[in-house]
């Protein structure tokens, strides 16, 4: 590990992912990447390669996921609230870890972010930037990293919107990165498939 973040890291993965199975057969973060690691386990490998401390979110019933992340090195909280979206996920988690210094919170269906670019967010949130987002040819991207004078606002947030409203202060550090994976998530099977 080259860099080790104060913060803690928040890993979605409480998301239904109607659009990769939209009969809720397969939950997409199961769903093997070409080398056959699944999506959520590389997504968690990544962040874990920076963040220490890193706080898996899920969704009640998904015990099979939560067992994967809590066996490659994550904490494990449910969201019983999940089900309202991802701005409920992100309250629970940072609920569940109130001591942290700060959160980097990245997304579990998003396995190709770099880990020099998840290391940028970690600095500049460590090194005292109120709120870091990385940006890809103009575009914000994931991980995004909060100071701990967020949380209040962290623990308010609800619905499908996540930290949205957060993101749109002028106080966020933007970092430009030449990373294409802060933008591609896993949505569809053919989202998977074009990793490939």
């Amino acid at each position: 590990m080259a860099y080790a973040s104060l913060a803690t890291g928040i890993l979605l993965a409480a998301g239904i992912g109607s659009r990769f199975d939209p009969h809720g057969l397969q939950n997409k973060l199961l769903a093997r990447l070409p080398d056959g690691t699944p999506v959520a386990q590389e997504a968690a490998h990544r962040l874990l390669r920076v963040v220490p401390h890193v706080l898996a979110v899920v969704r009640p019933g998904a015990e099979a996921l939560a067992r994967l992340l809590n066996d490659v090195g994550c904490d494990v909280a449910f969201a019983p609230g999940a089900e309202r979206g991802m701005g409920a996920s992100l309250a629970a988690g940072v609920q569940a870890s109130e001591d942290a210094e700060g959160w980097i919170v990245a997304l579990a269906d998003m396995p190709r972010i770099e880990i020099t670019t998840i290391e940028a967010v970690a600095r500049a949130l460590d090194g005292g930037a109120p709120i870091v987002a990385p940006f890809y040819d103009g575009q914000r991207g994931h991980p995004v990293g909060f100071g701990v004078d967020y949380r209040d606002a962290l623990l308010r947030l609800d619905g499908d919107s996540g930290a949205r409203s957060l993101l749109a202060s002028e106080r966020v550090m933007r970092l430009d990165v030449d990373d294409a994976g802060i933008l591609r998530d896993i949505d569809t099977p053919d989202d998977l498939r074009a990793l490939r």
